[in-house]
């Protein structure tokens, strides 16, 4: 049971925006004393930023946050520790070099004539790990131990620096194996027997559906609602976290259907049984001159590590690429390049632009890169190339010379897609290209897509919006825990789709 009097953190119309992101939009977030509340979303909802909110790294525009009934404002992520919110993120923050208990204990040691008392430190340090029903030998260091162990580590010392009433686990199990993932959920069921919080932040819904009791789903920002989770059919919350586009773009499923009867009957590129030992399986795909392919499935599928190893930011451990039916030997980014493959990646913020470059100067990076740094694209070229593209995609900048960072995401991210069609791509790998930006842009984006299909061009097309892979796609590949599990031609039913990414569960 929670209501106002069980729920230990209210959060109450949160407002957050970014330059050209409106991250949340009025949300209302409440977690219950002694709970497992899961957040779910897909990249761009606004899990990430909700939590930043509630552990003082960033400040709402507007909202209000009550803890333990008393309405409080978080000033920094320490002001939030004294609060007792700990936050235990997806990378370990601690030190492997340290001992077990010098990492919990760490400002904290007992001291004895002015030095550390080891002895009362190592006996203190295993009474915590006790606590949680770890038995370790504190004096290794945490280094020598598992990912799981040092989780545990941190959880612990996030428990000891803060007397946490409410933990925040961000993506905690994204690098553990089965057997770790169980000795954690084991961790946080015995601590929601004991009245802490814990927030836990996820895109693996089986995790979801073992360990949670409530369910919170954002999407664009927004709350869609809050569930039980035992009550939750599991399609029904994948429909939930895709949504709907909001406006139905009908020119767009035409310019689609028209599109595919330019498809090439020979194949441009073709994988046989290529994969990444400990990141993807091995799977099949043939892609071919004028078809536009997307991966769908939900974060953490293996849709950007199926773009990546294509691209050859990867190397596959298994299996084999042609390419017009020449092998390919190569497998890096310049190798790509020259065959005529580019990928536009999924954050652009952090793999795509360069911010403190100008817009010209980010357009034609990767064309520069393909003729080498000794045949110099002269100035005037430059310009011509960046002004050709800021008409083409309608990049509202004021000039080619503008610092690119000044821009809306969704500018930004017509300069990416400028950047690749400088080289003139023979497949052009599009990784979450409508992300954060408005609909409007989405549209142009969608439509350039199948224009560049028309031309002959092959396009990969990833995207967390499942109308959108629907709407753009000429043939979808499923992806699902890593691995390639359907494929589905022509027009695809959308509960058939969302049941194969789903995993046939209902």
């Amino acid at each position: 049971m929670t209501g106002p009097a069980t729920d230990i953190v209210v959060m109450e119309n949160i407002d957050k925006s970014f330059p050209g992101v409106h991250a949340l939009k009025q949300v209302n977030f409440s977690l219950a004393r002694g709970e497992i509340h899961a957040l779910v979303g897909e990249n761009g909802a606004g899990k990430s930023t909700l939590i930043r909110v509630l552990t003082g790294v960033e400040r709402p525009e507007s909202g209000t946050i009550r803890l333990d009934g008393i309405e409080v404002t978080i000033r920094s992520p320490l002001h939030a520790q004294s609060l007792g919110i700990s936050t235990v993120y997806q990378e370990v923050n601690l030190c492997p070099n340290l001992t077990v208990a010098e990492n919990l204990l760490i400002g904290r040691q007992p001291m004895k004539r002015r030095h550390v008392d080891w002895k009362t430190m190592n006996r203190q340090a295993r009474e915590i790990l006790q606590g949680l029903d770890i038995a370790i030998d504190v004096t290794q260091p945490l280094g020598s131990y598992s990912i799981a162990i040092q989780q545990m580590a941190a959880i612990a010392r996030a428990l000891v620096i803060s007397s946490a009433k409410v933990l925040v686990l961000d993506e905690p199990t994204s690098s553990l194996t089965g057997h770790e993932t169980d000795q954690l959920f084991r961790v946080m069921r015995k601590l929601r027997g004991e009245g802490i919080a814990i927030v836990f932040i996820t895109h693996f819904l089986d995790q979801v559906y073992e360990v949670s009791d409530r369910v919170t789903v954002l999407r664009n920002g927004s709350v869609v609602g809050v569930y039980e989770t035992a009550g939750l059919p599991r399609l029904t919350l994948i429909t939930l976290m895709l949504g709907r586009s909001l406006t139905e773009l009908d020119d767009i499923n035409r310019h689609r259907i028209e599109s595919s009867q330019h498809i090439g009957t020979e194949s441009l590129l073709e994988a046989e049984g290529v994969g990444v030992f400990g990141s993807i399986a091995p799977f099949d795909l043939v892609l071919h001159a004028g078809e536009v392919v997307g991966f769908a499935g939900l974060l953490g599928s293996g849709r950007t590590e199926m773009a990546q190893l294509l691209f050859g930011i990867d190397q596959p451990t298994t299996g084999s690429m042609t390419m017009d039916g020449a092998p390919i030997r190569k497998f890096s980014p310049i190798g790509s390049i020259e065959r005529g493959v580019a990928l536009c990646p999924e954050d652009r913020k952090a793999e795509g632009i360069v911010a403190d470059l100008t817009v010209r100067e980010n357009i034609i990076m990767a064309m520069q890169a393909s003729r080498g740094w000794f045949r110099h694209l002269s100035t005037s070229d430059q310009y011509a190339i960046a002004e050709r593209y800021i008409k083409l995609l309608n990049i509202a900048t004021p000039s080619a010379d503008q610092p690119v960072k000044n821009l809306s995401g969704g500018n930004q991210q017509k300069v990416i897609l400028a950047r690749w069609l400088a080289t003139n791509p023979r497949l052009l790998i599009l990784d979450e290209p409508t992300r954060g930006i408005d609909v409007g842009t989405k549209a142009d984006i969608q439509k350039l897509v199948l224009s560049l299909a028309e031309e002959g061009k092959s396009c990969i097309f990833i995207s967390s919006e499942l109308e959108e892979v629907l709407r753009t796609s000429h043939r979808i590949v499923v992806m699902r825990d890593r691995a390639k599990v359907s494929e589905f031609a022509g027009d695809v039913d959308e509960q058939e789709l969302m049941q194969a990414i789903a995993g046939g569960e209902s």
